[in-house]
């Protein structure tokens, strides 16, 4: 084994080396001896993928079962963190990140997801005897302002419900919360919204392991309207149009933030409130107090939106039939785009028989498939495109969303599986929908972001999530440069 160039002292006691305790009667002084080759150790090799991807959630305070923010916190999980990372796309995997790697796009907004390298490393580092390695090798602490780390950065602009206390043998409940104002003197463009719930709940509590247990508030629909006496059409809400009325993002448990296209902010007006009449809360076994918090992160003032929101539907909420005590069920559904569009963000929303959905883009012969992601309808996911890689789609574009569907006893999240199941508002019956967030362009847009992706993809005749950028590419090689066009 290597000697190491660092000194460090040895406390009279019992001091840990290399993951051994070793007894020191008087005060000494050794040379820290490196890891072996090929070996992995916490201090070296963990501890930059907890903090980066794990502590956000396992930290004092945290929304985590536990703490894995040191060797001493970490140790003991060593077997079920393997466990957790090591077992792919699928409902339970840690970090809760269901993207598939083997097909599609696979570049994202605020992806926590390891690394096959990195799922390999915590395997062997687990096996090999969770060592802690050279104390010297261990990255800076990460520092946290407060307990409620917001991923979009410090909000702009933080709104918060009233607190409400759910009793720890309450019935479910679905209704209307009360409006909440939002202090705004002047309208101002949304870039990124993030909704968290904040509640008293014992996050270290040893029966409070579950999403279920950590949370009250299951789903919250919602817009912000100004004038709260006018009534409102229920077909204004995914309208771009309303004059009183703007459509957010659904916020689900366990759900990350949502980023809207540079281009296409969101707009929050002045004199609004947060209004929702479909709340759904629940117990979670012990008496708690809890309130939503809406975090908007602004664009400039004087921002202009260049796209329009896309209102088109991608879903099914009236043909679903799920045979009783069978697994591998498909459900399918399709949407016509009727202008140029691009996909901001691509969200399943199914139920609990729910394991799996993809998304593919049909243009002519042209069939891609843009995502493929698994599904917990305990720790809902949304997945926001990177901006160089958000889908451009031409008009005429067929979406197609397969669903796949585990209704047998192998699937624990089913209550019970003997029966059939169809569309319903409730857990026990299903939906299957994309939620994902979508822009229109028109066909000049669409042509100049076409040229902007051919651009940063030289060479590539083929870019996924752009079936039309081949020709433009092809257009553009095939256009005579200056000097040629003067011979």
């Amino acid at each position: 084994m290597k000697v190491g160039r660092h000194l460090w002292k040895l406390a009279a006691g019992t001091a840990v080396v290399g993951g051994c305790a070793w007894l020191a009667t008087t005060p000494a002084v050794v040379r820290a001896q490196g890891p072996a080759a090929g070996e992995v150790t916490y201090t070296r090799d963990i501890a930059p993928i907890l903090q980066r991807s794990c502590e956000n959630c396992h930290r004092p305070n945290g929304a985590g079962p536990m703490a894995l923010t040191t060797y001493e916190e970490v140790r003991p999980w060593a077997r079920a963190i393997k466990q957790r990372t090591g077992i792919g796309p699928h409902a339970g995997v840690m970090p809760p990140w269901y993207m598939e790697k083997n097909i599609g796009i696979q570049k994202y907004k605020d992806d926590p997801s390891l690394s096959a390298e990195e799922i390999a490393k915590v395997a062997k580092w687990a096996d090999s005897g969770a060592p802690r390695g050279n104390p010297a090798d261990m990255p800076p602490a990460r520092q946290y302002a407060d307990n409620s780390v917001w991923r979009i950065g410090t909000p702009d602009l933080i709104v918060k419900t009233k607190d409400i206390v759910v009793k720890a043998n309450a019935p479910d409940w679905w209704g209307e919360i009360e409006s909440v104002p939002i202090p705004l003197d002047q309208d101002r463009y949304v870039l990124a919204v993030e909704v968290k719930e904040v509640n008293d709940v014992d996050t270290h509590n040893k029966d409070r392991q579950t999403v279920g247990g950590r949370f009250v508030w299951h789903h919250l629909i919602y817009r912000t309207q100004v004038g709260l006496e006018t009534q409102v059409d229920s077909s204004e809400l995914d309208s771009s149009n309303a004059d009183n009325v703007v459509g957010w993002p659904v916020h689900e448990v366990g759900r990350n933030p949502d980023y809207f296209d540079p281009k296409a902010a969101r707009l929050l007006k002045k004199g609004s409130y947060i209004v929702s009449d479909s709340a759904h809360i629940h117990s979670n076994g012990h008496d708690t107090t809890s309130h939503l918090e809406f975090g908007y992160k602004f664009a400039p003032v004087g921002y202009k939106p260049l796209y329009k929101r896309a209102n088109y539907s991608l879903g099914n909420g009236v043909d679903i039939d799920i045979t009783g005590m069978e697994t591998s069920q498909q459900l399918h559904a399709y949407a016509v785009l009727p202008e140029p569009t691009k996909l901001v963000s691509f969200e399943p929303h199914l139920h609990a028989p729910g394991t799996r959905m993809c998304l593919e883009a049909i243009w002519g012969y042209n069939i891609q498939t843009l995502s493929c992601v698994g599904y917990d309808h305990n720790w809902v996911r949304g997945y926001s495109f990177a901006d160089d890689s958000a889908p451009l789609l031409p008009k005429g574009t067929i979406l197609h969303i397969i669903g796949y569907m585990n209704n047998s006893p192998s699937n624990k999240n089913v209550p019970d599986p003997r029966n059939w199941q169809g569309s319903g508002n409730r857990s026990i019956a299903n939906m299957f929908i994309d939620l994902g967030n979508r822009v229109y362009m028109t066909d000049e847009q669409f042509q100049d972001e076409m040229r902007a992706r051919v651009a940063a993809n030289p060479g590539k005749d083929i870019i996924l999530g752009c079936p039309l950028c081949g020709v433009v590419a092809k257009q553009s090689n095939a256009r005579p440069t200056q000097n040629q066009q003067q011979q």
